[in-house]
């Protein structure tokens, strides 16, 4: 049984096939993106809840740092797909 702290094998299929190019597609940057922001939600959540849990604080805090520079290379890349991205996130523009 998976924490709740992190994503299930089905919930990380799911984003795999909403935002990857392909099928196994797990790697690319937009995938990797989905699958963080999915974690930083969770561990979020649990932050609020458990307020003086400063390990899992500092985990979030390089979850954070590990996104914003995977959005970074997007937005470096390709600015149109780096806006439509964070658009389907729900994410702001901190970059």
């Amino acid at each position: 049984m998976a924490s709740k702290l992190s994503i299930t094998k089905e919930k990380t299929a799911e984003l795999i096939k909403e935002y990857g190019k392909g099928e196994g597609d797990s790697g690319s940057a937009e995938v990797q993106v989905a699958i963080l922001s999915e974690r930083i939600r969770n561990l979020t959540e649990h932050l609020k809840v458990h307020k003086k849990d400063n390990h899992t604080r500092r985990g979030l805090m390089k979850l954070i740092g590990k996104r914003r520079g995977l959005l970074k290379h997007i937005k470096d890349r390709d600015i149109e797909e780096y806006r439509e991205l964070i658009k389907r996130l729900g994410i702001r523009d901190n970059i």
